[in-house]
């Protein structure tokens, strides 16, 4: 009964929070609400990979895959599992900070699990490298607690807890072949009932073999007496989902195929989480891959009939459903229109929730100001042919951690932004960036009392290709400082990066009116297990003297 009380009470107490803390943005992009009571997938047209969703109460907290993105762990909410905002992040840094300081592509965050228990929400992920990890809050709009290291050791991957009825906690996960040596397996061992360290020892529960080659991303469950594991196997573009039951929280479980692709053009529906509902509803979140604009979020409906959580559309019966483009809205007490910020004005003082770095904060690397612009100062980078960073050759921008990026939002759209760079030294530059395993960036570099308007290009960046660079158009500085110090030569410009159909076409206009095209079309490329990012790059090739920065207006997306 206390746990049950201290339940509404946190739930009663996260319903209000929203709407106050956190402003509604409306993409002019992509909505999944068709506003008729209908709604498209997919529900988050953005690379949110492995999700995975909690109901407490009416309200629906998700979190995914971050990988060496900082900050990590977002926390989206939303009030009818459509309509979602990013309300935060539940990991500020990486650690060991020694590795994560610079930029480690594809590691950190794998697969989280997020869970309410006992007024608080849990959330459990697995860095492959480092092992099993938790961290918990009673305010998913505030702070996180620090992270504790559940389980020390290589290979373990996609963790998720499940506190029984009678208190005992317990953890499924599966294993990376690149570290372990071994996948296909699912494990499940006993955690100690607060959930911090294991005390027992792991034992196989499921084994996919040849028939479901490549089972991972186990979600731990119990219903009706009975315990359920929900995971995908077959490989992220091919794959399924399974659903498995037994009344043994070791097994054996008996295995099902409930959804896959079937004759829809939604390839490896992929994992994901259940939610029943405040109102006697369940649903179904899963990825599917999109390439170089990552892993899109799906809402499938589910169906128990049968015994088994049959998800999408079953029209022959089998038992196993296909993914739905369309289907009617979730019940939902309160309907809140909204979608994950995108644009940003740079009017507060708070980064904006949908920008992160591809390494752990450096101050250094800039911050937002009181005068409504965002300031990144150019950190030492630059160009390959003359860059050597603490005597350690550059070789492109794979290798820079102060990328301060965001999530590609739609199949088609327009980001533009308007911004001042300050150049102190020559080769000094800044601009904008469309960020992958491939790059190109558009950007205003100073070469005496001139800037030059460059692309900037690498193909198998994560391979240490070569950076080339074209100069475009040549600049005079817009305004020049007076001071006898150091003086900094100022050149006021926008920039946009149009994205359509997978490629990317880079303009600039000095009015902000007329745009000319620059450079060459850009075929996206996605980055190491996330989609490519865009947004602002800011270096410099020379490591004495004063740094240069971009004073950012904003920053908007558009059709």
């Amino acid at each position: 009964m206390y746990n049950k009380l201290i339940s509404m009470l946190f739930a009663g107490m996260l319903s209000a929070a929203p709407q106050s803390l956190h402003a509604q943005y409306r993409s002019e992009v992509w909505h999944p609400d068709n506003g008729d009571g209908t709604y498209t997938n997919p529900v988050l047209n953005a690379d949110y990979s492995d999700p995975d969703v909690v109901a407490v109460g009416t309200d629906y907290y998700l979190t995914a895959s971050s990988f060496n993105c900082v900050p990590g762990l977002p926390i989206l909410h939303s009030k009818d599992l459509v309509n979602w905002q990013i309300i935060g992040h539940a990991l500020q840094e990486q650690l060991p900070r020694a590795l994560f300081d610079s930029p480690q592509h594809g590691k950190g965050v794998w697969a989280p699990a997020i869970r309410h228990h006992n007024g608080e929400l849990y959330i459990y992920w697995g860095d492959p490298d480092h092992g099993i990890f938790m961290v918990k809050t009673r305010d998913p709009h505030g702070k996180w607690q620090q992270p504790v290291c559940v389980i020390e050791g290589k290979g373990m991957i996609d963790p998720c807890p499940l506190w029984d009825d009678d208190g005992r906690c317990y953890l499924v996960n599966g294993w990376a072949g690149s570290r372990a040596g071994f996948n296909s397996v699912l494990t499940i061992r006993e955690l100690s009932a607060d959930g911090t360290k294991a005390i027992g020892s792991p034992r196989i529960v499921f084994d996919g073999g040849e028939q479901n080659h490549t089972t991972e991303g186990p979600k731990l469950y119990k219903r009706n007496g009975l315990y359920w594991i929900m995971c995908p196997a077959g490989g992220v573009k091919q794959g399924w989902q399974l659903a498995m039951r037994s009344n043994n929280i070791y097994g054996p479980y008996e295995a099902r195929k409930v959804m896959a692709q079937g004759s829809t053009g939604v390839n490896g529906p992929h994992q994901g989480a259940w939610v029943h509902t405040a109102q006697g509803e369940d649903w179904f979140l899963h990825f599917n891959d999109r390439g170089a604009y990552g892993r899109v979020v799906f809402l499938q409906p589910v169906d128990w009939r049968s015994g088994w959580p049959v998800m999408g559309n079953d029209n022959d019966g089998d038992g196993c459903g296909e993914p739905y483009l369309t289907y009617r809205m979730p019940k939902s007490e309160q309907h809140m229109m909204v979608n994950p910020q995108e644009s940003d004005e740079f009017n507060s003082t708070d980064l904006g929730l949908q920008w992160q770095w591809h390494a752990n904060y450096n101050q250094l690397w800039g911050m937002p100001t009181n005068n409504g612009c965002l300031r990144l100062y150019t950190a030492d980078f630059g160009h390959p042919a003359t860059a050597a960073t603490d005597g350690v050759a550059y070789r492109n921008l794979w290798e820079a951690g102060n990328l301060l990026l965001q999530k590609l939002p739609a199949r088609d759209f327009t980001a533009t932004t308007k911004m001042r760079f300050a150049s102190k030294e020559d080769n000094q530059y800044g601009g904008v960036i469309m960020m992958g395993m491939d790059y190109q960036a558009l950007v205003v570099s100073r070469v005496g009392e001139t800037f030059l308007l460059q692309q900037l290009y690498c193909k198998d960046a994560d391979r240490g290709g070569t950076e080339t660079v074209k100069t475009l158009a040549t600049f005079k500085p817009s305004a020049k400082d007076t001071i006898p110090y150091s003086p900094a030569v100022y050149l006021d410009i926008y920039m946009q990066m149009r994205v359509k159909d997978g490629r990317c076409r880079f303009a600039y206009s000095l009015d902000g009116k007329r745009y000319k095209e620059a450079g060459d079309i850009f075929a996206l490329r996605q980055g190491k297990w996330i989609g490519a990012k865009m947004g602002f790059v800011s270096e410099r090739s020379n490591t004495k003297g004063n740094r240069g920065w971009i004073d950012a207006d904003w920053f908007r997306v558009s059709r």
